[in-house]
Protein backbone atom coordinates (compact mmCIF):
# COMPACT_ATOMS: atom_id res chain seq x y z
CA UNK A 1 0.00 0.00 0.00
CA UNK A 2 1.05 3.55 -0.69
CA UNK A 3 0.48 5.79 2.34
CA UNK A 4 0.64 9.58 2.04
CA UNK A 5 0.88 11.48 5.32
CA UNK A 6 0.00 15.13 4.68
CA UNK A 7 0.37 17.90 7.21
CA UNK A 8 -2.58 20.31 7.40
CA UNK A 9 -2.54 23.85 6.00
CA UNK A 10 -1.39 26.89 7.97
CA UNK A 11 -3.36 27.96 11.06
CA UNK A 12 -3.24 31.12 13.21
CA UNK A 13 -1.36 29.15 15.87
CA UNK A 14 1.27 28.24 13.28
CA UNK A 15 1.78 31.92 12.57
CA UNK A 16 2.17 32.66 16.30
CA UNK A 17 4.34 29.55 16.79
CA UNK A 18 2.25 28.14 19.61
CA UNK A 19 1.74 24.59 20.77
CA UNK A 20 -1.86 24.01 19.70
CA UNK A 21 -3.09 20.43 19.96
CA UNK A 22 -6.55 20.55 21.57
CA UNK A 23 -9.68 19.40 19.74
CA UNK A 24 -11.30 20.92 17.70
CA UNK A 25 -8.65 23.61 17.29
CA UNK A 26 -8.60 26.60 14.92
CA UNK A 27 -9.35 26.72 11.22
CA UNK A 28 -6.98 27.73 8.45
CA UNK A 29 -5.51 31.12 7.63
CA UNK A 30 -6.01 32.55 4.14
CA UNK A 31 -2.65 31.06 3.21
CA UNK A 32 -3.69 27.74 4.73
CA UNK A 33 -6.84 27.71 2.59
CA UNK A 34 -4.74 28.35 -0.53
CA UNK A 35 -2.40 25.54 0.48
CA UNK A 36 -5.36 23.20 0.84
CA UNK A 37 -6.74 24.29 -2.52
CA UNK A 38 -3.40 23.42 -4.12
CA UNK A 39 -3.38 19.84 -2.81
CA UNK A 40 -5.38 18.29 -5.68
CA UNK A 41 -2.82 19.53 -8.22
CA UNK A 42 0.12 18.62 -5.98
CA UNK A 43 -1.19 15.04 -5.72
CA UNK A 44 -2.43 14.84 -9.31
CA UNK A 45 -0.17 11.88 -10.08
CA UNK A 46 -1.40 9.87 -7.09
CA UNK A 47 -4.29 7.43 -7.55
CA UNK A 48 -5.89 8.29 -4.21
CA UNK A 49 -8.59 5.78 -3.27
CA UNK A 50 -9.33 6.87 0.30
CA UNK A 51 -8.92 10.04 2.34
CA UNK A 52 -8.71 10.37 6.10
CA UNK A 53 -8.43 13.39 8.44
CA UNK A 54 -8.11 13.85 12.18
CA UNK A 55 -10.72 15.21 14.57
CA UNK A 56 -9.09 18.65 14.44
CA UNK A 57 -10.88 21.09 12.16
CA UNK A 58 -7.74 22.14 10.31
CA UNK A 59 -7.13 18.68 8.85
CA UNK A 60 -10.71 18.35 7.63
CA UNK A 61 -10.56 21.78 5.96
CA UNK A 62 -7.28 20.79 4.35
CA UNK A 63 -8.73 17.53 3.05
CA UNK A 64 -11.91 19.09 1.65
CA UNK A 65 -10.56 20.34 -1.72
CA UNK A 66 -8.92 16.99 -2.43
CA UNK A 67 -12.11 15.17 -1.46
CA UNK A 68 -14.14 17.34 -3.82
CA UNK A 69 -11.67 16.89 -6.68
CA UNK A 70 -11.59 13.09 -6.34
CA UNK A 71 -15.20 12.49 -5.34
CA UNK A 72 -14.16 10.99 -2.00
CA UNK A 73 -15.62 11.18 1.47
CA UNK A 74 -13.34 12.37 4.25
CA UNK A 75 -13.14 9.68 6.95
CA UNK A 76 -12.51 11.35 10.33
CA UNK A 77 -10.49 9.43 12.91
CA UNK A 78 -9.27 10.62 16.32
CA UNK A 79 -6.24 8.34 16.19
CA UNK A 80 -4.34 10.55 13.76
CA UNK A 81 -4.80 13.79 15.70
CA UNK A 82 -1.77 15.71 16.94
CA UNK A 83 0.32 14.56 19.90
CA UNK A 84 -1.36 16.13 22.92
CA UNK A 85 0.72 18.88 24.49
CA UNK A 86 -0.93 18.39 27.88
CA UNK A 87 0.39 20.96 30.35
CA UNK A 88 2.40 22.57 27.53
CA UNK A 89 -0.69 23.51 25.53
CA UNK A 90 -0.69 27.07 24.12
CA UNK A 91 2.92 27.74 25.14
CA UNK A 92 5.36 29.23 22.63
CA UNK A 93 7.19 26.62 20.61
CA UNK A 94 10.48 28.50 20.66
CA UNK A 95 10.90 28.07 24.43
CA UNK A 96 12.37 25.29 26.57
CA UNK A 97 8.83 23.98 27.06
CA UNK A 98 8.35 23.82 23.32
CA UNK A 99 11.66 22.01 22.93
CA UNK A 100 10.58 19.56 25.64
CA UNK A 101 7.51 18.69 23.57
CA UNK A 102 9.58 17.62 20.58
CA UNK A 103 12.31 15.96 22.64
CA UNK A 104 9.67 13.81 24.29
CA UNK A 105 8.03 12.91 20.97
CA UNK A 106 11.33 11.96 19.36
CA UNK A 107 12.31 9.96 22.43
CA UNK A 108 9.17 7.90 21.79
CA UNK A 109 10.30 7.28 18.22
CA UNK A 110 13.68 6.16 19.59
CA UNK A 111 11.97 3.57 21.78
CA UNK A 112 11.30 5.40 25.07
CA UNK A 113 7.56 4.94 24.78
CA UNK A 114 7.15 4.90 28.56
CA UNK A 115 7.86 8.63 28.74
CA UNK A 116 4.82 10.81 29.23
CA UNK A 117 4.21 14.27 27.87
CA UNK A 118 3.68 16.51 30.93
CA UNK A 119 -0.03 16.25 31.62
CA UNK A 120 -0.57 14.30 28.39
CA UNK A 121 -0.19 10.90 26.76
CA UNK A 122 2.82 8.62 26.64
CA UNK A 123 4.50 7.20 23.58
CA UNK A 124 2.81 3.81 23.76
CA UNK A 125 -0.61 5.48 23.80
CA UNK A 126 0.21 7.76 20.88
CA UNK A 127 1.66 5.02 18.69
CA UNK A 128 -1.22 2.65 19.49
CA UNK A 129 -3.88 5.13 18.37
CA UNK A 130 -1.99 6.12 15.21
CA UNK A 131 -1.20 2.48 14.38
CA UNK A 132 -4.88 1.58 14.75
CA UNK A 133 -5.92 4.01 12.02
CA UNK A 134 -3.11 2.87 9.73
CA UNK A 135 -4.20 -0.74 10.30
CA UNK A 136 -7.79 0.20 9.42
CA UNK A 137 -6.56 1.89 6.25
CA UNK A 138 -4.50 -1.15 5.27
CA UNK A 139 -7.41 -3.51 5.90
CA UNK A 140 -9.61 -1.48 3.55
CA UNK A 141 -7.70 -2.82 0.57
CA UNK A 142 -7.12 0.64 -0.91
CA UNK A 143 -3.91 0.95 -2.90
CA UNK A 144 -3.16 4.61 -2.17
CA UNK A 145 -4.48 6.45 0.87
CA UNK A 146 -4.01 10.02 2.11
CA UNK A 147 -4.02 10.74 5.84
CA UNK A 148 -4.21 14.47 6.59
CA UNK A 149 -2.58 14.73 9.99
CA UNK A 150 -0.15 16.92 11.96
CA UNK A 151 3.53 17.83 11.93
CA UNK A 152 4.77 16.28 15.17
CA UNK A 153 2.53 13.23 14.83
CA UNK A 154 3.70 12.49 11.28
CA UNK A 155 7.38 13.00 12.05
CA UNK A 156 7.22 10.89 15.22
CA UNK A 157 5.20 8.05 13.71
CA UNK A 158 7.36 7.91 10.58
CA UNK A 159 10.55 7.83 12.64
CA UNK A 160 9.12 5.04 14.80
CA UNK A 161 7.66 2.90 12.03
CA UNK A 162 9.59 3.48 8.77
CA UNK A 163 12.74 1.34 8.75
CA UNK A 164 14.70 3.92 6.76
CA UNK A 165 13.77 7.01 8.83
CA UNK A 166 15.84 7.57 11.96
CA UNK A 167 15.21 10.11 14.68
CA UNK A 168 17.97 12.53 13.64
CA UNK A 169 16.52 12.68 10.13
CA UNK A 170 13.00 13.37 11.40
CA UNK A 171 14.31 15.93 13.90
CA UNK A 172 16.36 17.76 11.31
CA UNK A 173 13.68 17.83 8.59
CA UNK A 174 10.69 19.97 9.37
CA UNK A 175 7.46 19.32 7.54
CA UNK A 176 5.92 22.50 6.16
CA UNK A 177 2.18 23.01 5.98
CA UNK A 178 0.73 20.52 3.46
CA UNK A 179 4.15 18.85 3.27
CA UNK A 180 3.85 15.15 2.48
CA UNK A 181 5.67 12.01 3.58
CA UNK A 182 5.16 9.13 1.14
CA UNK A 183 5.55 5.59 2.47
CA UNK A 184 5.10 2.15 0.99
CA UNK A 185 4.44 -1.10 2.83
CA UNK A 186 1.99 -2.50 5.35
CA UNK A 187 1.59 -2.93 9.11
CA UNK A 188 2.67 -6.56 8.70
CA UNK A 189 5.68 -6.10 6.43
CA UNK A 190 6.76 -2.69 7.73
CA UNK A 191 7.14 0.68 6.05
CA UNK A 192 9.69 2.37 3.84
CA UNK A 193 9.63 6.15 3.33
CA UNK A 194 9.94 6.94 -0.37
CA UNK A 195 10.06 10.71 -0.02
CA UNK A 196 9.86 13.43 2.63
CA UNK A 197 8.41 16.74 1.45
CA UNK A 198 9.61 15.92 -2.05
CA UNK A 199 13.14 14.95 -1.01
CA UNK A 200 14.68 11.50 -0.98
CA UNK A 201 15.00 10.05 2.51
CA UNK A 202 18.64 9.73 3.58
CA UNK A 203 18.89 8.87 7.29
CA UNK A 204 21.63 10.49 9.32
CA UNK A 205 22.42 7.19 11.02
CA UNK A 206 22.86 8.48 14.56
CA UNK A 207 20.75 7.64 17.60
CA UNK A 208 18.83 9.82 20.00
CA UNK A 209 16.42 12.76 19.61
CA UNK A 210 19.03 15.10 18.14
CA UNK A 211 19.09 17.40 15.17
CA UNK A 212 18.00 20.90 14.39
CA UNK A 213 15.69 22.46 13.66
CA UNK A 214 13.03 20.69 15.66
CA UNK A 215 9.48 21.82 15.23
CA UNK A 216 8.37 23.06 18.61
CA UNK A 217 4.99 24.27 17.48
CA UNK A 218 2.76 24.67 14.50
CA UNK A 219 0.98 21.39 14.52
Amino acid sequence: MRLLLVRHGQTPANVDYLLDTAVPGPGLTELGARQAAALPEALADEDVEALYASTLVRTQLTAAPLAAARGLDVVVRDGIREISAGDLEALPGDTEQGALYMRTAFAWAAGRTDLRMPGGENGAEFLARYDAVVAEVAASGAGTVVLVSHGAAIRTWAAARAHNVDVPFAAAHRLANTGTVVLEGSPTDGWKALSWAGATVAPVGEGGPAGQPVEGAGR
